[in-house]
This record gives C-alpha cells, sequence and structure tokens, in this order.
C-alpha cells in the first residue's frame, strides 16, 4: 500500500481547518499532519513537516497565503501548494499562481473536487482541469497584466505548432480535443505541452494558460 498524501492546513479560521481535517482524514490515502493560523506559521511547518501538499488560505493575519506561497516557492521546499479562494479576491488569485501555486479551488466546492483536487497537486499536476480552465480563469484573466508593445518577445521562443498547441490550452481544450483539432496524436500533444513547459519555464498547466493571456497571444472576450 502507497503512503498516504499528506497534507497540512493554513487557515485562519479553527472551525474550517477541522472541517478541512475530518473531510481529509476520512480518505485513506490523505493524511494531515500539520495546521497553521497564517502564512509564516504555514511557511514554517513547510520547512519543518515532511508534507506532499499545503491547502493554502489566500487571506490569512500577518502573512497571507500568497506571500507564504512565494516563500515556499523561492526556497524550492518540496511542497506543492493548493490555493483556496472565492472569486472576490482575483488579484489574489492571479499572485498566488504567479508565485508558484499549482492551482486554485472555491472554498465552496464539492468536497469530491477538494479532494481530487490534492490528490492532483500531489502529484504534479495542476488542480484545474483543462476542461474548466476558461470557465474558472474567466474570472482572473481581466486582472492580469498586458504588455503595452503586443506579443510578447518570449513567444519567439516557440515553433507554429507549440504556439497553436498553447492557443489551445488556453482555451481550456483537453489533450484529446488538441490532438483532435490540431490533427495530431495524443502522444505528440504531451510533447509540445513538455516543450512549452520547459520553454516558458511553467510549472505546469495553469502556467500555460496564464502566460498565454499575460503575452498578449490570447485576449480576453
Amino acid at each position: 500500500m502507497m503512503a498516504p498524501i499528506r497534507v497540512i492546513l493554513a487557515d485562519d479560521q479553527a472551525l474550517v481547518r477541522s472541517g478541512f481535517r475530518m473531510l481529509i482524514e476520512a480518505e485513506d490515502d490523505l493524511q494531515v499532519v500539520g495546521e497553521a493560523a497564517d502564512g509564516a506559521a504555514a511557511v514554517e511547518q513547510a520547512r519543518r513537516i515532511p508534507a506532499d501538499v499545503v491547502l493554502m488560505d489566500i487571506r490569512m493575519p500577518q502573512v497571507d497565503g500568497v506571500e507564504a506561497t512565494r516563500q515556499i516557492v523561492a526556497e524550492g521546499l518540496p511542497i506543492k501548494v493548493l490555493v483556496l479562494t472565492t472569486f472576490d479576491l482575483d488579484e489574489y488569485v492571479f499572485s498566488a499562481l504567479k508565485a508558484g501555486a499549482s492551482g486554485f479551488m472555491l472554498k465552496d466546492a464539492r468536497p469530491e473536487d477538494l479532494l481530487n483536487a490534492i490528490r492532483t497537486v500531489a502529484l504534479g499536476e495542476a488542480v484545474i482541469a483543462p476542461s474548466a480552465t476558461r470557465r474558472l480563469l474567466d474570472h482572473v484573466v481581466p486582472t492580469l497584466p498586458t504588455n503595452p508593445e503586443g506579443v510578447d518577445a518570449r513567444l519567439e521562443l516557440l515553433t507554429d505548432r507549440e504556439i497553436e498547441v498553447l492557443i489551445e490550452i488556453a482555451a481550456g481544450a483537453t489533450n484529446a480535443e488538441i490532438s483532435a483539432r490540431l490533427y495530431m496524436a495524443e502522444g505528440t500533444v504531451k510533447t509540445h505541452i513538455g516543450r512549452l513547459l520547459s520553454k516558458l519555464h511553467s510549472r505546469d498547466r495553469v502556467g500555460l494558460v496564464l502566460f498565454a493571456y499575460e503575452s498578449g497571444l490570447v485576449r480576453h472576450a
């Protein structure tokens, strides 16, 4: 039997942490190994406690979830960050993703969706399913900074085919959908995505979507 996925809970509300703990520990493959009431404590626990995922609230006193995420990623700690948010803080969601969070979930998400998100992030993938990427980022994209001089120079690093794949990713297409639309094998799609991640220094698919909008390649409708 595989070792359980170890989770640190970071939320300033004890009742919220208690609810998440009960939900998570009801699963055989998940385990809560730490709790933090603010971002500073979350970073300290990430340094000290072997864990796989931090479930990170955005709004916390003193050190918020964005800064805590930035510190965890900057120190190269071997732990993924899953941000919890409501969409009234869009600019903070974007900041957290730019800081290196592996994705975000709404605090009122269905329990099974949150649990699956933890599992997905622990595997090193983006938490936002490709089919939901566009719908979720509709809340975030209007806050993205834009390049006043037009298309980002980093796009020159990409081949025409990679740009086509990136546009499809930004539209929320799955690998299978990209395969069908661009008439290429699904394995080839995965190869292109791997090259995009490497060339653009993106941690995951969410980072590619944000880059597509931020760079000016794709415009928000």
